[in-house]
């Protein structure tokens, strides 16, 4: 008697569990039918948990191409952004990225005590997928000890899946993720001063809302600070295709400047700085003048040169005044 009721309570056990499952399934699979606008914020948070196995749309930075009976589609959707939506939509947000560095840059071995940084981000009307990716990027591609903050500036966006549906989907993310909210359309350097101005971080890191941060990308930016706290220190800048999201590693003998009509450029590395590096390209490269849209600063240091100049209005110009500031 006694095995019979086991056996009765292991039985109904097992149907709540296949119940369970296949509402879940069920759940899911009508998921892919919803319209767009309402189940926007739903869709991308399946996609960052599923495709780690590097198999995906877009994994291991792969091209992601779309078929020919989807083109028109693809076409109107990349006048929202003017880049393949319906590709990045496709991509995980948590997508695989090769290793590209050098591999005496992956072997290096940086101080434990580096200062920590705050990420910010400015956004205008940004996509879904490619803010979320980035974000991700940061923080699965970070050690978390060295991230005291992301601060996304929502630079006066008008779509709705950057207000509410945002905010909620931030708070469950495993690093402290703030959203500040520009008043009006204020201009991209008005917003990062706005970020700046909120972080706490010992370092202020800017970032584009629409770029991937790759393995090792950090310590080295903080590891320069931590030896001078007035250097200011970029990355290599890499490339993502907006047509396809293929990503292509950048060059490292390549460097800023600019030209007679003050319009930055990028130049050869010259010969007088790989001589001073002596052929070592692990070695960071001393440039005129920076990209002005990823970089890294001492917060204080930041403060002491006067920010950003407040009054600039049009993108662009910012990478020559910081470099002049410093």
């Amino acid at each position: 008697m006694r095995r019979f009721v086991y056996c009765k309570v292991v039985l109904a056990t097992s149907l709540m569990w296949v119940l369970v499952d296949v509402f879940l399934l069920l759940y899911f699979s009508e998921c892919n039918k919803c319209d767009d606008k309402k189940e926007r914020s739903l869709l991308p948070a399946l996609r960052a948990v599923i495709s780690r196995n590097q198999e995906g749309p877009g994994e291991m930075g792969k091209a992601v191409l779309i078929p020919k009976d989807e083109q028109e589609k693809m076409k109107e959707l990349f006048k929202i952004n003017q880049f393949n939506l319906m590709a990045s939509d496709l991509i995980a947000l948590n997508r695989s990225l090769p290793d590209v560095r050098l591999d005496g840059c992956k072997t290096k071995v940086y101080p434990d005590e580096l200062p920590n940084t705050s990420v910010v981000i400015v956004f205008h009307n940004e996509a879904w997928s490619t803010l979320l990716r980035t974000v991700y990027s940061v923080i699965n591609r970070s050690p978390h000890r060295l991230l005291a903050e992301i601060i996304l500036v929502d630079d006066a966006s008008e779509r709705e899946f950057l207000k509410a549906s945002l905010e909620n989907y931030v708070k469950n993310l495993e690093v402290s993720v703030k959203i500040i909210r520009m008043e009006q359309r204020s201009g991209l350097i008005r917003a990062r001063l706005r970020g700046a101005a909120a972080s706490k971080g010992q370092v202020i890191t800017f970032l584009d809302a629409h770029c991937e941060c790759t393995q090792g990308w950090l310590e080295p930016l903080l590891a320069r600070i931590k030896e001078d706290r007035k250097t200011v220190v970029c990355p290599i800048i890499d490339v993502i295709s907006d047509d396809t999201f293929e990503y292509m590693a950048g060059s490292d003998m390549t460097y800023g400047g600019f030209n007679w009509k003050l319009n930055f450029r990028w130049y050869p590395v010259p010969q007088r700085e790989m001589d001073r590096r002596k052929g070592d390209r692990t070695l960071p490269v001393r440039t005129p003048t920076m990209a002005g849209g990823l970089f890294s600063i001492d917060r204080n240091y930041f403060e002491e040169i006067g920010t950003y100049d407040a009054g600039m209005d049009i993108w662009g110009g910012e990478n020559l005044e910081m470099s002049f500031r410093v």
